[in-house]
C-alpha cells in the first residue's frame, strides 16, 4: 500500500544490511578496548541503531534521545528543542551518537555541543544518510552509511509526517505525496 508512494527504491533491504554490517565493523575496530555509549536520536534511528548495535562487537551500553526541528513539515525549522534526553550520565565516556540522516546540520550542530559540554571523553557521530546539498552548519559525521543527493527519502526509520518508517528499504518519495502539505 506505502509502495505506491514511493518513486523508486535507493537502497534495498540487502544493501543496508551489508552496509550496516561493514559499518559495525570499522566501528569495532576504533573503538577496540573502549565501552562506549551508543546514542540513538529518536526517532529516526532507531531500526538503524539495533542493526549497527548487533553489528559492534565490543561492550557499549545503549541511551535514546529526541530532538525535533522540523515538526511534521518537510524542511528544518531552525529550531532545536530536546523532547527527550539521556536516562545516563555520560560525563567521561566515549560516546558515539547515531543518526537516521545529516541533512542542514542544524540539530545534530545544537546537539553535538551539548553533547560536549557534559564533558565526555569523545563524541563521534554515525549516520545512515549523508545529505551534505542541504548543509548549513559545518558538521561533519565519522561514519557514514552513504552520501545521497538532495532526494526526499523515507524508509527504515526515516518518514514523512511519522509514516514510512516500517519500509524495510531506503525509496524516493514521490513529490505529490508531500508537495502542497
Amino acid at each position: 500500500m506505502m509502495e505506491k508512494d514511493i518513486e523508486r527504491v535507493l537502497f534495498s533491504e540487502e544493501e543496508l544490511k551489508t552496509r550496516v554490517a561493514e559499518l559495525g565493523a570499522q566501528i569495532t575496530r576504533d573503538y577496540q578496548g573502549k565501552k562506549p555509549i551508543i546514542i540513538s536520536i529518536l526517532r529516526g534511528s532507531y531500526i538503524f541503531m539495533a542493526d549497527l548495535t548487533r553489528q559492534i562487537n565490543l561492550p557499549c551500553t545503549i541511551d535514546f534521545m529526541a530532538v525535533s526541528s522540523y515538526g511534521s513539515g518537510t524542511t528544518s525549522s531552525g529550531q532545536v528543542k530536546i523532547v527527550k534526553d539521556l536516562s545516563e550520565n555520560i560525563e567521561g565516556r566515549d560516546v558515539l551518537v547515531v543518526e537516521d540522516i545529516l541533512d542542514s546540520g542544524n540539530t545534530l550542530s545544537y546537539l553535538l555541543e551539548i553533547l560536549k559540554a557534559r564533558r565526555v571523553a569523545s563524541v563521534k557521530l554515525c549516520t545512515l544518510l549523508d545529505k551534505p546539498a542541504r548543509r548549513t552548519k559545518d558538521v561533519h559525521a565519522d561514519y557514514v552509511g552513504y552520501t545521497v543527493p538532495d532526494y526526499f527519502v523515507v524508509g527504515y526509520g526515516l518518514d514523512y509526517a511519522e509514516y514510512y518508517r516500517n519500509l524495510p528499504y531506503i525509496g524516493i518519495l514521490k513529490p505529490e505525496v508531500y508537495e502542497g502539505h
